[in-house]
């Protein structure tokens, strides 16, 4: 019995899942070794495919990095989009659901170690670095300021400086990616950090600063 009908169809979801192979490696191989220090052809080797395929699919190592970033970042500021916008309750819930996402999604998985590619290597790849001004820092300092106004806007938040909150909100997540992807993957004792913890106590503090507080004389004392 010919067993040709069958083996179209297997090559074809091979011949599919290649691109998502092909990032997958170029992530590891960036995070280990550096954008600069990987060369094309180790990602290809590692995601089990030919050269020639590789720059099929992506034609240079920098357009390979927009796509691991694209892929592993954009995509998930695009799913926070769709939750602010269909978002009914409460904003701090809504923020902290967000910075929880990002954090599942991203600074604990091996997207994390983009922040560590792109402080590492981004001076010298200008190009590179507006592509990651254009599409993830700036879509990324929209969602969260949206999502900020909305707390203003609604009486729930101080009306705090906008910009600067989503720099303090972010500032802290990235730290913890960093050092995921440096201290935290040394062997070294002492060098392991709780990073859940930290991210649920700097949820907490950021919120407790946003919050408008109910005017009130504190308890035990009374207004003169």
């Amino acid at each position: 019995m010919s067993k040709t009908p069958l083996a179209a169809p297997l090559r074809q979801r091979r011949k599919e899942a290649r691109p998502q192979e092909l990032l997958d490696a170029a992530l590891e191989l960036f995070v280990e070794k550096g954008f600069s220090a990987t060369r094309s052809d180790e990602v290809a080797e590692r995601a089990g495919v030919s050269k020639g395929t590789l720059y099929l699919y992506y034609p240079s190592k920098e357009e390979l990095l927009k796509a691991v970033i694209q892929q592993n970042l954009g995509q998930i500021i695009a799913q926070g989009s769709g939750i602010v916008d269909e978002f009914q309750g409460p904003t701090a819930e809504l923020l902290s659901m967000l910075m929880n996402l990002w954090w599942d999604r991203v600074g604990n998985t091996p997207a994390g170690g983009i922040h560590k590619i792109m402080m590492s290597e981004v001076r010298n790849f200008p190009e590179i670095a507006q592509f990651y001004r254009d599409e993830i820092i700036q879509p990324a300092t929209d969602l969260l300021g949206r999502t900020l106004q909305r707390g203003i806007d609604r009486g729930e938040f101080r009306a705090l400086p906008v910009v600067e909150v989503t720099q303090a909100l972010f500032a802290p997540l990235i730290f913890m990616a960093l050092h995921k992807h440096s201290f935290g993957a040394c062997p070294a004792e002492g060098l392991a950090m709780n990073c859940d913890g930290v991210i649920a106590t700097h949820i907490d503090l950021m919120l407790n600063g946003l919050l408008k507080q109910q005017d009130a004389a504190p308890k035990g004392k009374k207004n003169s």
